[in-house]
């Protein structure tokens, strides 16, 4: 299966979350502790929640609810985007191509929750078989 940074999720979550680490460089410094930290918070927070559900492979509805928690985060970064074009502090483009790029992790995310057995990982249950069991002499 490869390596969480193999995930075509995980590498467009991180490609987001880096150009819009770079792009909020110039918001006004008034803006650093609401519009700037938040929008940089929740699209890292794509790339945490994703490392977490790839680690609860183990079990589907953890994996599922990590994926979805990534897909939330997804959400909040597009409202903060909304945020800083309505402020002007990113162009029109600036916005259509990150809300794109967005919008592209949404679409990986869904597959993923939608389709959980293709990224689970396969344990072997082991079967024990009671008559095979011998216990020691008392």
């Amino acid at each position: 299966m490869g390596t969480l940074r193999d995930l075509l999720a995980y590498k467009k979550a991180f490609a987001l979350a880096m150009g819009i680490f770079e792009l909020t460089k110039s918001f006004p410094k008034e803006e650093t502790y609401s519009l700037t930290d938040q929008i940089r918070r929740c699209s890292r927070s794509v790339n945490a929640n994703l490392a977490e559900a790839y680690r609860k492979r183990r079990y589907p509805n953890h994996f599922i609810s990590k994926l979805s928690d990534a897909d939330t985060e997804n959400g909040e970064t597009q409202t903060w985007l909304e945020f800083a074009l309505a402020c002007q502090y990113i162009s029109e483009e600036e916005y259509a191509s990150l809300f794109n790029q967005s919008e592209e992790v949404a679409k990986l995310l869904s597959y993923m929750m939608n389709n959980p057995e293709k990224f689970l990982l396969k344990i072997p249950i082991l079967k024990t078989e009671s008559s095979n069991v011998k216990l020691p002499p008392a």
